[in-house]
């Protein structure tokens, strides 16, 4: 009966391992250093994605319309990618996890915007920035900021 059992789920624990997978195409780093490090050993610029995840409605509407797309995960593989979430719940976050998005918040995001890209080298300069998100329109303005702000 067990050996049965293990049968019949085993159609489910394969489905659900390949939607981990494709989820893993576009990693987003949380540590700042990490990203730092990754930037480096690549030679790509990070991008840092200033959103507030349970509050922001364009930030998750971006997230729908771009990040979660095949043209972005294409794209998404010359960066090195950077996910600063700034929830009003705080305990999505660890304690040091909010401290560093706060502190990245005041570096790169002085004025609080939401959503915000912005492309750091890896020299820690600021290569560009974009914001604001309206429609599904703005899907090919954000593409073609990314397309032309790459490292080749």
């Amino acid at each position: 009966m067990k050996n049965f059992f293990i049968l019949l789920l085993f159609p489910f624990l394969v489905h659900a391992q390949n939607n981990s997978v494709d989820t893993q195409e576009t990693d987003w780093l949380t540590d700042y250093n990490s990203a730092q490090i990754m930037a480096k050993r690549n030679n790509s610029n990070i991008l840092m994605y200033f959103t507030g995840s349970d509050w922001c409605s364009p930030c998750k509407a971006l997230k729908k319309d771009l990040f979660e797309t095949e043209q972005f995960k294409e794209v998404a593989k010359d960066y090195v990618l950077l996910y600063i979430d700034l929830p009003r719940k705080k305990e999505r976050l660890t304690p040091d996890e909010m401290k560093q998005n706060k502190e990245l918040l005041s570096l790169w995001n002085k004025k609080g915007i939401f959503p915000l890209i912005s492309l750091v080298s890896t020299e820690e300069k600021e290569v560009a920035t974009l914001s604001g998100y309206g429609t599904k329109g703005d899907v090919e303005k954000y593409m073609d900021f990314l397309r032309s702000n790459r490292k080749m």
